[in-house]
Parts: C-alpha cells; sequence; structure tokens
C-alpha cells in the first residue's frame, strides 16, 4: 500500500508523518530537521543514495502551491520501492542510479503558509486571525487560498541575496510594501528561518544542480540575469522535451531574489524553476496525476546528469 497520500490535501503534519512512515519503511531513507519555524512547524529534509553527485530538490515555497510537496514525495517512495525491489523508475535501474547520485529533498520549505491555505490552522484561531489581519491590507487576494507568504507574511521565495533589492523595489511600487499575503520581500534577505535553513543546507550539501518546485504555467526558468552555467540551456531543453513543459524566460517583475536566481549566482551551476500544472493556486488535488506524470522524467533526468 502506498505511504505518500495523493488523494488529499498534503498538511504540514501530513508530511511529517509520511516522512517518518517512508523512513521506517525504507532504512536507506536519511532523515533531518533544517529548523522548527517561528510557529513550531518543521522543515524536513530527506536524503536517499550514496553517489558523489549531489542534487536538491525543494517544494512549497508558497504556501498555495502546496501539491509540489507530495510530487516530490511519491517520487522519492517509487524510487524507494524500486531500490528495494532492485526494479526500475521510468525504465531506469534504481540501484545504479543511487549508485552515482546522492539525491537531497526538502519537501516542504514552507510548513506554516501551508497549513493556513489546507485548513489545518482553523478559522478563529490566533494564527488565522493573525494571517487574515495582515491580508485584509490586500483585499483583492482571496483569503486564505491565495496566500503565497509564511505566516509572518514574508514571501520565502524572495528572500535570497539575488538581486534582492531589485526584487524589493518591483514588489514595492507594485503596493507588496508589508507583510500580506504574497510578494513581501521581508526587511533583509535570509531574514526568514526557513529561507536561512534552506540556504545553509543547499551550501552543505554542494549541490551540482538544483530544482525548485512552484504551480503554475507549465514552464521551466533556468536563467538569472546574464550569468552564463555552462550546459544549463541544454539541460533546460531536455527537461523540457521529457515532460511537455516550455523552456521559458523568467518574466521581468519575477526575475530577483528568488532560491534558483541565488543558487545560480553563487554556484555557478544549473538552477531550475519547474512551474507545474495549469490553472489558478492552489492547483486541485485531482491535478496530481498528471503533475507527477510529465515531472517524473524531470526529476529522473536531473539525478542522471
Amino acid at each position: 500500500m502506498a505511504i505518500v497520500k495523493t488523494d488529499v490535501p498534503m498538511t504540514s503534519l501530513l508530511c511529517e508523518q509520511t516522512i517518518k512512515e517512508l523512513a521506517r519503511t525504507y532504512p536507506f531513507f536519511r532523515v533531518r530537521e533544517l529548523t522548527e519555524t517561528a510557529f513550531g512547524r518543521t522543515v524536513w529534509a530527506m536524503e536517499i543514495g550514496e553517489g558523489e553527485r549531489h542534487v536538491l530538490y525543494s517544494a512549497a515555497h508558497h504556501a498555495n502551491e502546496w501539491i509540489t510537496a507530495p510530487v516530490l514525495l511519491k517520487f522519492l517512495e517509487q524510487l524507494a520501492e524500486a531500490i528495494q525491489s532492485g526494479g526500475t523508475v521510468f525504465g531506469v535501474p534504481a540501484e545504479t542510479l543511487m549508485k552515482y547520485t546522492t539525491i537531497h529533498a526538502v519537501p516542504m520549505v514552507n510548513p506554516d503558509g501551508v497549513d493556513l491555505v489546507t485548513g489545518a490552522i482553523e478559522p478563529g484561531s490566533q494564527a488565522y486571525e493573525m494571517a487574515r489581519s495582515l491580508a485584509e491590507f490586500y483585499p483583492g487576494i482571496p483569503f486564505p487560498e491565495g496566500w503565497k507568504a509564511n505566516l509572518k507574511g514574508v514571501d520565502l521565495n524572495l528572500q535570497y541575496p539575488a538581486g534582492w533589492l531589485q526584487a524589493r523595489e518591483i514588489k514595492f511600487s507594485q503596493g507588496f510594501d508589508r507583510p500580506g499575503p504574497r510578494d513581501y520581500v521581508g526587511r533583509s534577505p535570509l531574514s526568514q528561518l526557513e529561507s536561512i535553513a534552506l540556504a545553509e543546507y543547499t551550501e552543505e550539501v554542494d549541490p551540482a544542480l538544483v530544482l525548485a518546485y512552484h504551480t503554475q504555467g507549465q514552464e521551466i526558468y533556468w536563467q538569472f540575469e546574464d550569468y552564463f552555467v555552462p550546459g544549463a540551456r541544454e539541460l533546460g531543453e531536455e527537461f523540457a522535451r521529457v515532460s511537455g513543459y516550455a523552456l521559458a524566460d523568467t518574466p521581468y517583475a519575477s526575475s530577483f531574489a528568488g532560491y534558483k536566481d541565488w543558487f545560480i549566482q553563487r554556484f555557478r551551476r544549473p538552477g531550475f524553476t519547474i512551474e507545474a500544472g495549469l490553472g489558478e493556486n492552489p492547483l486541485p488535488i485531482e491535478q496530481f496525476d498528471e503533475i507527477y506524470r510529465d515531472n517524473l522524467p524531470i526529476l529522473l533526468s536531473a539525478a542522471m546528469q
């Protein structure tokens, strides 16, 4: 029986329970706590494989993009099943892959925000009412389904020191100049526990490549400013080919202070934002199977390069 539930919203508690059950079932998983959020939820990392090539996949930077968390978890479960049975994933021998590559995954970067959007934080609770009070300054954004930020009202994917001042100028000019549901960059880069933890973990892992999962648009972003990373475009074209997604330029208003941007600037290695699925966030769980089918070859291809 499958451990990863793909027919219900992925709350932070369900994510934690899933990670622990995967680790119990497949002892070759390594699990660690990266940080505890300001509201007491854990940001978890999982590792699998023994190879010298390290890759790092992350998901759910944004609260209403929580469907990306079960995508990563399901991939890890399918890979673990294949390792245990001596089988393959999408035609790739799992044991061979894991001798070559070590996969690091952070399935839910923003557990506080995810719980707000998925209903795990109940109306009337102190945390819910605090978030609603922040959202009242942005009446055009539906609450809570339009919430992308952490519970302190900071957009975690605008927290990285790669053009952060440009991001601040752009977002302030758009009216996002205070904590709220989305697009507030914070008082300084890396001021939030979640973004600090992911940046520090990335420094420790020193990965050859990162994938940052978001929704939606079925697009793959691969650039940051004029930084040239050898092979990045070709790899992005391969991801586009196997998934059916479009390799695209990042819209200017979203071109700064993201995790992928920081990784490219800091490491000069390939970093990709994958905008999975189509529609309006949060995407319905009914779209999971299609999203997973499209992204499984990306997740495997990134590990094999």
